[in-house]
């Protein structure tokens, strides 16, 4: 196997191998907000009570302030920023879980549908 090649597969394998890890992180993500109750009111792809998370990961993906405004919405609670709908305080999720959670939201890619 020549060196291209070989720096080929070694590219390939650590693509499989970030997919399998964004899949895992995905999962345990998703996991987390379950837990959390997020999802009483939010959604992947579609606006419940709260908008959906790929929108907000739309709106703020160049916002390098985002993170630590949606951290403290996310524990404070607040309103405006998507309608009427108040969103509430969540202060029973550690901080460090907000954080977790805003920044895989943030990190999002659109929806492919």
């Amino acid at each position: 196997m020549n060196a291209q090649a070989a720096s080929l597969l070694v590219a390939l394998l650590a693509s499989g191998q970030a997919q399998a890890d964004a899949v895992e992180e995905d999962e345990a993500m998703i996991d987390l907000a379950w837990d959390s109750g997020c999802f009483n009111c939010h959604d992947l792809n579609k606006t419940l009570r709260g908008p959906a998370w790929r929108d907000v990961a739309e709106r703020y993906r160049d916002d390098g302030e985002a993170l630590d405004r949606l951290v403290a919405t996310v524990r404070e609670g607040g309103s405006g920023n998507w309608g009427e709908e108040r969103m509430t305080p969540n202060r029973r999720v550690a901080e460090e879980d907000i954080e977790r959670l805003v920044s895989w939201i943030l990190a999002l890619p659109p929806d492919q549908e």
